[in-house]
């Protein structure tokens, strides 16, 4: 019967517009909301208050190791495109306040409280020293306690190879990686995480650039449809993220670079070989259908999140406070806004069954994510390396923020004692920005709409 649809909706409308976005409208699977609606809120009321939050200090600076060798098979980790390099950041052009290691998480005046407040607990007890090996022991149980709620790996802050990067120097854009190396690492992504089985293949085949038959497209979406919804969940949010990369990557082209000047800007003929029904076996659609459905789970966990923002001890902090406080007005607003949104995701629908079987689909997927991000340290070109890992660790810190509500729930009122649930700012950075880079997608899907229907 979908079949059926969607060949009658082709015979309707033969222009590249409707090829690209007739299906991406009306209700979502698995969700309550539709695309006009997330439309509507992105473009006229969150993107422009997000986009001018993370143009300050405190997210504009991410620290990240791009040197780290992949894991799973021998990688040049070279990309030999002049557009491929990351330029990063001398000392002084970070601010003092977001290099200093005390102010991770909070101001120097809340961690002096909090350290004075740990002393005061000791006192009166029998005997608070710890042996060299028991303080050893203790640091490697809390270190693998937090390791335990991540869904992604996050690069040694302290590591002589992490540096700082200026976002805003070095923006997601088509870089000219591809072909081969590309498709590996999508394929690592798609083949051995997904939880799919090698005999259902994915509609577009990873080692080839041409589309696969319309029964093999059958075949594998008769499988998703049959996996449970936590299992869907995590391929659309894939398939999302994936989407999305393509649009930035099709809105930010080289589409000039000479010796008089470099020319980046909407390729709409790229953005058509990703997305036309025609042209992928009638993916592309589901694929930016999947891109809004990612959408509204990063939404979801901004709503959530928002006490963790709102204690007392929390700071923007670079060392500049007027700006600090400023700024964390802002955050605020952009949360609060987030939570006022009328149709978010309902994430009880997840892992809502047997609590022993729920505990280890959650691990399962939690072990997929967190290999997929390791798999980014395997990306030759270190721009797109940059922003992989951004964005598998913004959305790694989403899945934690959605599987720590009880935690966020119980955060102390009181800046005396340190919360349970915690981010750090690496976290914070790649959760926000993460989300920008999805915001940016949505609204670009304008833009390449009005420049479709150009050309009929």
């Amino acid at each position: 019967m979908k079949l059926l649809v969607f060949l009658l909706l082709l015979q309707l409308c033969g222009s590249a517009d409707c090829r690209c976005f007739c299906q991406v409208t009306g209700n979502l699977d698995d969700c309550a909301c539709d695309v006009e609606t997330i439309d509507h809120f992105n473009n006229d009321q969150l993107f422009p208050k997000l986009q001018n939050l993370l143009e300050s200090d405190y997210f504009r600076f991410y620290k990240v190791n791009l040197n780290k060798p992949c894991p799973f098979w021998t990688s040049s980790s070279h990309c030999g495109l002049r557009h491929c390099a990351v330029k990063p950041c001398s000392p002084n052009e970070v601010p003092e306040g977001i290099r200093s290691p005390s102010h991770n998480k909070y101001s120097a005046d809340a961690n002096k409280q909090l350290e004075e407040c740990e002393k005061e607990q000791h006192l009166g007890a029998v005997d608070v020293s710890l042996s060299d090996e028991t303080r050893e022991a203790l640091l490697d149980w809390s270190k693998y306690d937090d390791e335990a709620e991540r869904f992604c790996v996050v690069d040694d802050e302290a590591s002589p190879d992490s540096q700082y990067v200026d976002l805003l120097l070095n923006p997601e854009r088509f870089t000219g990686y591809k072909g081969p190396e590309a498709w590996q690492i999508w394929n690592s992504i798609y083949e051995e995480n997904c939880f799919k089985p090698y005999t259902v293949k994915r509609p577009l085949l990873p080692d080839s650039f041409r589309s696969s038959s319309g029964g093999e497209a059958r075949k594998f979406y008769s499988w998703l449809d049959g996996q449970c919804v936590e299992k869907r969940a995590f391929y659309r949010l894939v398939s999302g993220l994936h989407a999305s990369i393509n649009i930035h990557l099709s809105a930010r082209y080289l589409l000039d670079d000479n010796w008089f000047q470099r020319e980046w800007g909407h390729n709409v003929t790229e953005f058509r070989q990703r997305f036309d029904s025609e042209l992928t076996a009638g993916e592309g659609p589901k694929r930016l259908r999947n891109l809004y459905f990612l959408y509204l789970i990063e939404l979801r966990a901004l709503a959530k999140v928002l006490p963790f923002f709102q204690q007392p001890s929390f700071h923007l902090y670079t060392g500049r406070p007027e700006e600090d406080k400023k700024h964390k007005e802002q955050l605020l607003q952009i949360l609060q806004l987030a939570r006022s949104f009328p149709l978010h995701f309902d994430e009880r629908s997840l892992f809502a069954g047997d609590e022993k079987e729920a505990a280890k689909l959650k691990e399962d997927i939690r072990l997929a994510f967190l290999n997929i991000s390791k798999i980014m340290d395997c990306v030759d070109c270190f721009k797109c390396r940059l922003w992989g890992k951004l964005q598998t660790q913004g959305l790694g810190t989403v899945l934690k923020i959605l599987f720590s509500e009880r935690q966020i729930e119980a955060l102390p009122m009181s800046s005396n004692q340190r919360p349970s649930f915690q981010l750090s700012r690496q976290e914070i950075v790649s959760l926000f920005n993460a989300f920008g880079r999805i915001s940016t997608s949505v609204r670009e899907l304008k833009n390449f709409r009005s420049m479709l229907a150009e050309e009929r």
